[in-house]
Protein backbone atom coordinates (compact mmCIF):
# COMPACT_ATOMS: atom_id res chain seq x y z
CA UNK A 1 0.00 0.00 0.00
CA UNK A 2 1.08 3.59 -1.04
CA UNK A 3 0.76 7.01 1.54
CA UNK A 4 -2.22 8.78 1.55
CA UNK A 5 -1.42 11.67 3.46
CA UNK A 6 1.35 12.87 4.47
CA UNK A 7 2.42 16.04 6.71
CA UNK A 8 5.71 16.79 7.85
CA UNK A 9 6.66 20.05 10.35
CA UNK A 10 2.98 21.42 10.00
CA UNK A 11 1.83 24.47 11.63
CA UNK A 12 -1.38 26.81 11.23
CA UNK A 13 -1.03 30.64 12.68
CA UNK A 14 -3.85 32.88 13.23
CA UNK A 15 -4.46 36.36 13.99
CA UNK A 16 -5.70 37.04 17.63
CA UNK A 17 -7.06 40.78 18.09
CA UNK A 18 -6.92 41.94 21.41
CA UNK A 19 -9.05 44.97 21.37
CA UNK A 20 -11.92 45.41 19.52
CA UNK A 21 -11.03 47.07 15.85
CA UNK A 22 -13.71 50.24 14.94
CA UNK A 23 -13.28 51.06 11.02
CA UNK A 24 -14.53 54.82 11.79
CA UNK A 25 -11.97 55.75 14.30
CA UNK A 26 -9.15 54.03 12.76
CA UNK A 27 -9.79 55.76 9.55
CA UNK A 28 -10.16 59.04 11.52
CA UNK A 29 -7.02 57.74 13.76
CA UNK A 30 -9.21 58.98 16.98
CA UNK A 31 -7.50 55.54 18.20
CA UNK A 32 -3.87 54.02 18.23
CA UNK A 33 -3.37 51.15 15.53
CA UNK A 34 -5.29 47.79 16.85
CA UNK A 35 -3.50 45.32 19.27
CA UNK A 36 -2.96 41.69 17.67
CA UNK A 37 -0.74 38.68 18.02
CA UNK A 38 -0.26 35.99 16.58
CA UNK A 39 -1.70 32.67 17.91
CA UNK A 40 -0.25 29.08 16.57
CA UNK A 41 -3.51 26.78 16.53
CA UNK A 42 -1.11 23.77 15.03
CA UNK A 43 2.57 23.83 15.38
CA UNK A 44 5.29 21.04 14.47
CA UNK A 45 3.04 18.39 13.08
CA UNK A 46 4.07 15.05 11.42
CA UNK A 47 1.77 12.68 9.87
CA UNK A 48 1.70 9.69 7.99
CA UNK A 49 -1.67 7.95 7.06
CA UNK A 50 -1.39 4.98 4.86
CA UNK A 51 -3.68 3.91 2.02
CA UNK A 52 -7.11 2.07 3.41
CA UNK A 53 -6.80 3.02 7.08
CA UNK A 54 -8.54 4.50 9.15
CA UNK A 55 -6.81 7.40 11.24
CA UNK A 56 -9.12 9.18 14.75
CA UNK A 57 -8.58 12.34 16.02
CA UNK A 58 -9.26 13.24 19.81
CA UNK A 59 -8.17 16.12 21.82
CA UNK A 60 -9.93 18.58 23.88
CA UNK A 61 -11.74 22.25 22.18
CA UNK A 62 -9.36 23.81 20.73
CA UNK A 63 -6.61 21.48 20.63
CA UNK A 64 -6.32 22.23 16.60
CA UNK A 65 -8.20 19.06 15.30
CA UNK A 66 -10.32 21.05 13.02
CA UNK A 67 -7.32 22.76 11.95
CA UNK A 68 -5.54 19.94 10.69
CA UNK A 69 -8.79 18.33 9.08
CA UNK A 70 -9.33 21.69 6.96
CA UNK A 71 -5.33 21.60 6.12
CA UNK A 72 -5.80 17.79 4.85
CA UNK A 73 -8.87 18.36 2.96
CA UNK A 74 -7.10 21.44 1.13
CA UNK A 75 -9.75 24.26 2.75
CA UNK A 76 -7.08 26.22 4.52
CA UNK A 77 -3.37 26.32 3.82
CA UNK A 78 -0.34 25.60 6.06
CA UNK A 79 1.94 28.67 7.55
CA UNK A 80 4.60 26.39 7.83
CA UNK A 81 5.39 22.75 7.00
CA UNK A 82 3.91 20.93 3.80
CA UNK A 83 0.59 18.86 3.23
CA UNK A 84 0.64 16.20 0.70
CA UNK A 85 -2.48 14.16 -0.17
CA UNK A 86 -3.22 11.45 -2.92
CA UNK A 87 -6.08 10.82 -4.39
CA UNK A 88 -9.93 12.46 -4.79
CA UNK A 89 -11.20 14.04 -1.24
CA UNK A 90 -14.07 14.31 0.05
CA UNK A 91 -14.50 16.52 3.59
CA UNK A 92 -17.27 16.59 5.96
CA UNK A 93 -15.84 19.08 8.05
CA UNK A 94 -19.26 21.28 8.96
CA UNK A 95 -22.50 21.30 8.65
CA UNK A 96 -22.95 23.51 5.03
CA UNK A 97 -19.68 23.04 3.15
CA UNK A 98 -20.12 23.20 -0.60
CA UNK A 99 -23.50 24.43 -0.53
CA UNK A 100 -25.05 27.22 -1.87
CA UNK A 101 -28.31 28.70 0.77
CA UNK A 102 -30.27 29.89 -2.45
CA UNK A 103 -29.87 26.76 -4.51
CA UNK A 104 -32.20 23.47 -4.45
CA UNK A 105 -30.87 20.25 -2.48
CA UNK A 106 -31.26 18.72 -6.10
CA UNK A 107 -29.20 21.88 -7.98
CA UNK A 108 -26.56 21.85 -4.80
CA UNK A 109 -25.89 18.12 -5.48
CA UNK A 110 -24.64 19.09 -8.61
CA UNK A 111 -22.90 21.63 -7.60
CA UNK A 112 -21.03 19.64 -4.72
CA UNK A 113 -20.53 16.66 -6.82
CA UNK A 114 -18.67 18.99 -9.32
CA UNK A 115 -16.28 19.98 -6.24
CA UNK A 116 -15.92 16.47 -5.74
CA UNK A 117 -14.90 15.63 -8.88
CA UNK A 118 -17.89 14.10 -10.80
CA UNK A 119 -19.07 15.58 -14.38
CA UNK A 120 -22.48 15.89 -15.15
CA UNK A 121 -23.20 12.38 -16.24
CA UNK A 122 -21.95 10.66 -13.67
CA UNK A 123 -23.84 13.01 -11.02
CA UNK A 124 -26.99 11.94 -13.70
CA UNK A 125 -26.21 8.75 -13.26
CA UNK A 126 -26.11 8.21 -9.26
CA UNK A 127 -29.00 11.16 -8.44
CA UNK A 128 -31.51 8.78 -7.27
CA UNK A 129 -29.28 6.78 -5.22
CA UNK A 130 -27.92 10.43 -3.79
CA UNK A 131 -31.41 11.38 -3.30
CA UNK A 132 -32.61 7.88 -1.57
CA UNK A 133 -30.01 7.64 1.11
CA UNK A 134 -30.43 10.83 1.99
CA UNK A 135 -33.87 10.01 2.39
CA UNK A 136 -35.24 13.77 1.47
CA UNK A 137 -36.92 13.12 -1.47
CA UNK A 138 -39.40 15.21 -0.89
CA UNK A 139 -37.57 18.31 0.09
CA UNK A 140 -35.02 17.73 -2.80
CA UNK A 141 -35.94 20.95 -4.76
CA UNK A 142 -36.64 23.06 -1.90
CA UNK A 143 -33.91 25.78 -1.44
CA UNK A 144 -31.29 24.68 1.09
CA UNK A 145 -31.83 27.31 3.16
CA UNK A 146 -34.92 25.68 4.38
CA UNK A 147 -33.52 22.51 5.96
CA UNK A 148 -32.66 22.15 8.92
CA UNK A 149 -29.16 21.33 10.14
CA UNK A 150 -29.92 17.18 10.00
CA UNK A 151 -31.13 17.68 6.37
CA UNK A 152 -28.08 19.52 5.30
CA UNK A 153 -25.80 16.35 6.61
CA UNK A 154 -27.85 13.65 5.10
CA UNK A 155 -27.93 15.68 1.39
CA UNK A 156 -23.94 16.66 2.11
CA UNK A 157 -22.87 12.67 3.40
CA UNK A 158 -24.87 11.29 0.51
CA UNK A 159 -23.00 13.03 -2.00
CA UNK A 160 -19.50 12.39 -0.59
CA UNK A 161 -20.19 8.94 -0.30
CA UNK A 162 -21.29 8.64 -3.95
CA UNK A 163 -18.25 10.39 -5.55
CA UNK A 164 -16.40 6.93 -5.11
CA UNK A 165 -13.25 9.35 -2.49
CA UNK A 166 -10.04 7.94 -2.06
CA UNK A 167 -10.27 9.50 1.51
CA UNK A 168 -12.90 10.52 3.21
CA UNK A 169 -12.73 13.78 6.02
CA UNK A 170 -15.21 13.29 8.85
CA UNK A 171 -15.51 16.41 11.80
CA UNK A 172 -18.10 15.45 14.28
CA UNK A 173 -20.96 16.47 11.49
CA UNK A 174 -22.74 13.07 12.06
CA UNK A 175 -23.58 13.97 15.37
CA UNK A 176 -25.82 16.09 14.29
CA UNK A 177 -27.92 13.28 12.34
CA UNK A 178 -30.39 11.11 14.81
CA UNK A 179 -29.64 7.79 15.19
CA UNK A 180 -30.62 5.59 12.79
CA UNK A 181 -29.20 7.82 10.26
CA UNK A 182 -25.58 7.64 12.00
CA UNK A 183 -26.36 3.67 11.70
CA UNK A 184 -26.64 3.78 8.30
CA UNK A 185 -23.55 6.08 7.72
CA UNK A 186 -21.37 3.88 9.92
CA UNK A 187 -22.54 0.70 8.01
CA UNK A 188 -21.90 2.57 4.56
CA UNK A 189 -18.40 3.95 5.92
CA UNK A 190 -17.05 0.18 7.08
CA UNK A 191 -18.54 -0.81 3.20
CA UNK A 192 -16.51 1.74 1.74
CA UNK A 193 -13.27 0.95 3.89
CA UNK A 194 -13.69 -2.66 2.79
CA UNK A 195 -12.97 -1.17 -1.09
CA UNK A 196 -9.97 0.41 -0.06
CA UNK A 197 -10.97 3.60 0.82
CA UNK A 198 -8.62 6.17 3.76
CA UNK A 199 -10.64 7.68 6.61
CA UNK A 200 -9.56 10.51 8.77
CA UNK A 201 -12.24 11.20 11.66
CA UNK A 202 -12.82 13.84 14.43
CA UNK A 203 -15.15 13.07 17.39
CA UNK A 204 -15.81 12.81 21.12
CA UNK A 205 -17.57 9.82 20.91
CA UNK A 206 -14.71 7.72 22.24
CA UNK A 207 -16.78 4.70 21.34
CA UNK A 208 -17.31 5.83 17.32
CA UNK A 209 -13.23 6.15 17.79
CA UNK A 210 -12.52 2.59 19.16
CA UNK A 211 -15.33 1.42 16.69
CA UNK A 212 -14.03 3.05 13.42
CA UNK A 213 -10.24 3.53 13.75
CA UNK A 214 -7.23 1.34 14.23
CA UNK A 215 -4.82 4.28 15.09
CA UNK A 216 -5.28 7.76 16.60
CA UNK A 217 -3.63 10.99 16.83
CA UNK A 218 -4.09 12.91 20.17
CA UNK A 219 -3.62 16.47 20.04
CA UNK A 220 -3.70 18.46 23.19
CA UNK A 221 -2.49 22.56 22.78
CA UNK A 222 -2.28 22.15 18.82
CA UNK A 223 0.84 19.62 19.30
CA UNK A 224 0.70 16.13 18.43
CA UNK A 225 0.53 14.36 22.05
CA UNK A 226 0.58 10.78 21.00
CA UNK A 227 -0.20 8.66 17.70
CA UNK A 228 -0.83 5.12 18.01
CA UNK A 229 -3.33 2.52 18.62
CA UNK A 230 -6.83 3.57 19.60
CA UNK A 231 -6.89 1.87 23.04
CA UNK A 232 -3.49 3.77 24.20
CA UNK A 233 -4.57 6.80 22.18
CA UNK A 234 -7.91 6.85 24.61
CA UNK A 235 -5.92 6.14 27.59
CA UNK A 236 -3.38 9.54 26.93
CA UNK A 237 -6.39 11.88 26.40
CA UNK A 238 -7.85 10.85 29.32
CA UNK A 239 -4.85 11.27 31.40
CA UNK A 240 -4.79 14.83 29.46
CA UNK A 241 -8.13 15.88 30.43
CA UNK A 242 -7.62 14.81 34.29
CA UNK A 243 -4.93 16.86 34.27
CA UNK A 244 -6.79 20.12 32.97
CA UNK A 245 -7.89 22.77 35.25
CA UNK A 246 -10.80 24.26 36.60
CA UNK A 247 -13.42 20.91 35.95
CA UNK A 248 -15.64 21.06 38.21
CA UNK A 249 -18.85 18.60 38.93
CA UNK A 250 -22.37 20.69 39.67
CA UNK A 251 -23.78 19.50 42.68
CA UNK A 252 -27.65 17.88 42.97
CA UNK A 253 -30.18 20.60 43.73
CA UNK A 254 -30.49 21.40 47.01
CA UNK A 255 -27.23 20.15 48.65
CA UNK A 256 -25.92 22.89 50.46
CA UNK A 257 -22.27 23.20 50.18
CA UNK A 258 -19.61 24.25 53.33
CA UNK A 259 -16.23 25.28 51.75
CA UNK A 260 -13.12 25.81 53.86
CA UNK A 261 -13.84 22.88 56.40
CA UNK A 262 -12.18 19.73 54.41
CA UNK A 263 -9.56 20.08 51.21
CA UNK A 264 -8.78 17.17 48.46
CA UNK A 265 -5.65 17.58 47.62
CA UNK A 266 -4.72 14.29 45.53
CA UNK A 267 -6.83 11.91 43.97
CA UNK A 268 -5.59 8.75 42.06
CA UNK A 269 -7.35 5.64 39.64
CA UNK A 270 -5.07 2.83 40.54
CA UNK A 271 -5.15 -0.44 38.89
CA UNK A 272 -4.28 -3.70 40.38
CA UNK A 273 -0.56 -3.49 40.26
CA UNK A 274 -1.77 -0.50 42.54
CA UNK A 275 0.31 1.98 40.01
CA UNK A 276 -2.27 5.39 38.24
CA UNK A 277 -3.76 4.06 35.48
CA UNK A 278 -6.08 5.52 32.43
CA UNK A 279 -6.63 1.92 30.55
CA UNK A 280 -8.25 -0.79 32.28
CA UNK A 281 -9.49 -4.10 31.19
CA UNK A 282 -13.33 -5.32 32.14
CA UNK A 283 -13.38 -6.75 35.68
CA UNK A 284 -10.06 -5.32 36.69
CA UNK A 285 -9.84 -4.51 40.76
CA UNK A 286 -9.26 -0.44 40.91
CA UNK A 287 -9.04 1.71 43.88
CA UNK A 288 -9.58 5.37 43.94
CA UNK A 289 -7.55 7.44 46.16
CA UNK A 290 -7.81 10.34 47.90
CA UNK A 291 -5.70 12.50 49.87
CA UNK A 292 -7.48 15.26 52.20
CA UNK A 293 -6.47 17.84 54.68
CA UNK A 294 -9.27 18.75 57.14
CA UNK A 295 -9.03 22.42 58.77
CA UNK A 296 -11.61 21.64 61.60
CA UNK A 297 -12.31 18.39 63.85
CA UNK A 298 -15.68 16.50 62.65
CA UNK A 299 -17.52 13.87 64.40
CA UNK A 300 -17.73 11.62 61.12
CA UNK A 301 -17.04 12.35 57.42
CA UNK A 302 -18.88 10.31 54.85
CA UNK A 303 -17.69 9.86 51.51
CA UNK A 304 -19.26 9.58 47.97
CA UNK A 305 -18.66 8.11 44.77
CA UNK A 306 -20.10 8.89 41.33
CA UNK A 307 -19.17 7.41 38.07
CA UNK A 308 -20.57 8.15 34.80
CA UNK A 309 -20.61 7.53 31.23
CA UNK A 310 -21.35 10.25 28.25
CA UNK A 311 -23.57 11.94 31.10
CA UNK A 312 -25.76 9.31 32.60
CA UNK A 313 -25.29 7.97 36.22
CA UNK A 314 -24.03 4.24 36.25
CA UNK A 315 -23.28 4.06 39.95
CA UNK A 316 -23.12 5.96 43.29
CA UNK A 317 -22.37 4.86 46.66
CA UNK A 318 -21.28 6.48 49.91
CA UNK A 319 -19.10 5.19 53.03
CA UNK A 320 -18.25 6.25 56.35
CA UNK A 321 -14.99 7.40 57.67
CA UNK A 322 -14.95 8.04 60.91
CA UNK A 323 -13.62 11.21 63.18
CA UNK A 324 -11.22 14.08 61.51
CA UNK A 325 -9.21 15.72 63.90
CA UNK A 326 -8.25 19.55 62.71
CA UNK A 327 -4.92 19.76 60.88
CA UNK A 328 -5.02 15.92 59.87
CA UNK A 329 -4.36 14.63 56.88
CA UNK A 330 -6.73 11.64 55.88
CA UNK A 331 -6.03 9.28 52.64
CA UNK A 332 -9.21 7.18 51.83
CA UNK A 333 -9.59 4.35 48.66
CA UNK A 334 -12.53 3.17 47.37
CA UNK A 335 -12.01 -0.53 46.44
CA UNK A 336 -14.38 -1.47 42.87
CA UNK A 337 -14.32 -3.57 40.00
CA UNK A 338 -14.49 -2.13 36.72
CA UNK A 339 -17.52 -4.25 35.55
CA UNK A 340 -18.24 -1.99 32.55
CA UNK A 341 -19.25 -2.48 29.38
CA UNK A 342 -16.19 -0.82 26.95
CA UNK A 343 -16.22 2.59 27.17
CA UNK A 344 -15.14 5.89 28.23
CA UNK A 345 -16.21 6.95 32.16
CA UNK A 346 -15.74 9.52 34.53
CA UNK A 347 -15.53 8.71 38.56
CA UNK A 348 -15.01 11.42 41.13
CA UNK A 349 -15.29 11.75 45.02
CA UNK A 350 -17.24 14.39 47.13
CA UNK A 351 -16.80 14.48 50.92
CA UNK A 352 -19.92 15.41 53.21
CA UNK A 353 -21.23 15.73 56.48
CA UNK A 354 -23.08 12.64 57.51
CA UNK A 355 -26.27 13.89 56.39
CA UNK A 356 -25.84 13.60 52.98
CA UNK A 357 -27.45 16.84 52.27
CA UNK A 358 -24.02 18.90 53.15
CA UNK A 359 -21.29 19.17 50.59
CA UNK A 360 -17.81 19.80 51.95
CA UNK A 361 -15.56 19.63 49.12
CA UNK A 362 -15.60 17.32 45.38
CA UNK A 363 -12.73 16.04 43.84
CA UNK A 364 -11.66 16.84 39.92
CA UNK A 365 -12.99 13.75 37.93
CA UNK A 366 -10.62 10.81 36.74
CA UNK A 367 -11.66 9.60 33.29
CA UNK A 368 -10.79 6.27 32.36
CA UNK A 369 -11.63 3.95 29.34
CA UNK A 370 -12.36 0.28 29.68
CA UNK A 371 -11.83 -2.25 27.15
CA UNK A 372 -12.47 -5.89 26.84
CA UNK A 373 -15.77 -6.57 26.74
CA UNK A 374 -16.98 -5.15 23.45
CA UNK A 375 -19.85 -7.10 23.30
CA UNK A 376 -21.38 -5.67 26.08
CA UNK A 377 -24.07 -2.72 26.02
CA UNK A 378 -25.32 -0.61 27.95
CA UNK A 379 -24.45 0.97 31.85
CA UNK A 380 -23.15 -2.39 33.44
CA UNK A 381 -21.83 -5.18 32.77
CA UNK A 382 -23.51 -8.01 34.53
CA UNK A 383 -21.63 -10.79 33.58
CA UNK A 384 -24.34 -12.93 31.92
CA UNK A 385 -24.06 -16.43 30.86
CA UNK A 386 -26.12 -18.40 27.86
CA UNK A 387 -26.36 -22.24 28.00
CA UNK A 388 -28.41 -24.10 25.48
CA UNK A 389 -29.99 -26.94 26.80
CA UNK A 390 -30.23 -29.69 24.65
CA UNK A 391 -34.19 -30.90 24.44
CA UNK A 392 -37.35 -30.09 26.81
CA UNK A 393 -37.37 -34.09 27.81
CA UNK A 394 -34.18 -33.14 29.79
CA UNK A 395 -35.51 -29.62 30.92
CA UNK A 396 -38.27 -31.63 32.52
CA UNK A 397 -35.94 -34.36 33.89
CA UNK A 398 -34.05 -31.73 35.64
CA UNK A 399 -36.96 -29.74 37.10
CA UNK A 400 -38.31 -32.96 38.27
CA UNK A 401 -35.42 -34.54 39.84
CA UNK A 402 -34.71 -30.70 41.67
CA UNK A 403 -38.53 -31.10 42.68
CA UNK A 404 -37.39 -34.45 44.65
CA UNK A 405 -34.79 -33.40 46.64
CA UNK A 406 -37.10 -31.26 47.92
CA UNK A 407 -40.14 -33.97 49.02
CA UNK A 408 -39.91 -34.87 52.95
Amino acid sequence: MGTSILLHGVGKRYTKYLDTPMLVGTAMRFRPKTRREKLWAVRGLDLEVEEGEAVGIIGRNGSGKTTVMSMIGGITAPTEGSVRVWGRVAPLISVGVGFHMELTGRENVYVNGAILGLDRSQIDDRLDQIIDFAGIPEFIDTPVKFYSSGMLVRLGFSVAVHSDPDLLLVDEVLAVGDLAFQVKCYERINAMRDRGMTLVSVSHNMEAIRRLCGRVLVLHDGTSRFFGSTEDAIGVYHELLSAAEGLQVDYESGVRFEPRILRIDGIDLLGGDGLPTRHVEAGEPLALRIRAQASETMDNVVIRMKLSSNGAVVYIDTGSLGPVEAGSEMVCDIDFRAQLPTGSYRVFAQLERPDLRTALCISPPCSFFVTGRHTVKGLADLEATFTRRQDVDSLLSEHVASLGEHTI
